[in-house]
């Protein structure tokens, strides 16, 4: 890999302030990439109005083509952060309004593209902020393919495009997984049982591995459900993406009509759990089981 400048005639970037990340990267084939550390993009889905597509300048890679907010990652930078920043200053897009769904590489070897998509979970009108877009705008699913799309985003959008419909849930089942592993928790199931939530709400800042879930793409920020019973139901709230359930009686029952909500909601839904009734009960219910073992490797 090499980084140089812009060859004559080539687009060059708009001048202002640089980070080490704003460069070209030449493949030994010759091919130019934009990113010394990579970059990313963001694919923001409204349930409304569609995917947030932006319409790029004429000087730009590939210009006057259609294609998803983003840019060069920073040094140091994560490529879901990238992604968000990225569409921050170019579209205006208020970080609080996307829920990360999941993410999507593609490894050149010597580079690489991460395409964070996300929903829209507080409506925004998006806003031109530099000066490499036309245009911004709002296109339903069905209409993307009839836009002139820059070729590296024509080729991703087909996968892209058929995982927009999986929403992946983990309900967790917290007494079974504390309790397989022999560390006192039965001296303290309250404190126990936080120690479990808190490592689940670490999984929002990485993800979990796709192959773990059995989907496509690289990785996934599913929907998290902690379910709580007899003491552990002093746990306190999870501050993060980590939603608690407290049992009122049986924590099974409660398990399962998680399970069927969710299930009956359009997710594809994993519990956790070594209990063999009641995985017998949540696979009735549509769900894929894993033993308190695949939790404990996963978080």
């Amino acid at each position: 890999m090499t980084i140089q400048p812009p060859a004559p005639g080539e687009p060059r970037r708009p001048l202002g302030p640089r980070d080490p990340g704003d460069a070209w990267v030449v493949a030994p084939t010759g091919e130019r990439y934009w990113g010394r550390f990579g970059a990313a993009g963001l694919l923001a889905l409204d349930p409304a109005r569609g995917v947030l597509l932006q319409h790029r300048v004429s000087w730009s890679h590939f210009g006057d083509t259609w294609a998803l907010p983003g840019g060069a990652r920073h040094e140091h930078e994560s490529a879901r952060a990238a992604a968000l920043r990225e569409a921050a200053e170019e579209a205006g897009v208020p970080d609080a309004a996307i829920a990360p769904r999941f993410v999507s590489v593609l490894d050149l070897d010597v580079w690489t593209y991460t395409t964070l998509v996300g929903d829209v979970v507080t409506p925004f009108e998006p806003v031109i902020s530099d000066p490499e877009s036309h245009a911004l705008a709002w296109v339903p699913v069905g209409e993307v393919d009839d836009l002139p799309l820059h070729p590296g985003f024509a080729n991703s959008w087909a996968a892209l495009r058929s995982l927009l419909a999986v929403r992946p849930a983990i309900v967790v089942d917290v007494a079974n997984v504390m309790g397989s592993v022999p560390d006192g928790w039965w001296k303290d199931r309250a404190g126990a049982a936080a120690r479990v939530i808190a490592r689940l709400e670490a999984l929002d800042a990485g993800g979990v591995d796709a192959a773990a879930l059995g989907l496509p793409a690289t990785a996934w920020y599913p929907e998290i459900v902690a379910v709580v019973e007899g003491a552990a139901r002093g746990v306190a709230d999870a501050t993060g993406a980590v939603r608690v359930v407290r049992a009122e009686a049986s924590g099974d029952d409660a398990i399962v009509a998680e399970t069927v909500s969710l299930v009956a909601a359009g997710r594809t839904v994993t519990v956790v759990t070594s209990d063999r009734g009641l995985a017998e009960r949540v696979s009735a219910a549509g769900a894929t089981v894993r033993g308190a073992a695949w939790g404990q490797d996963l978080f």
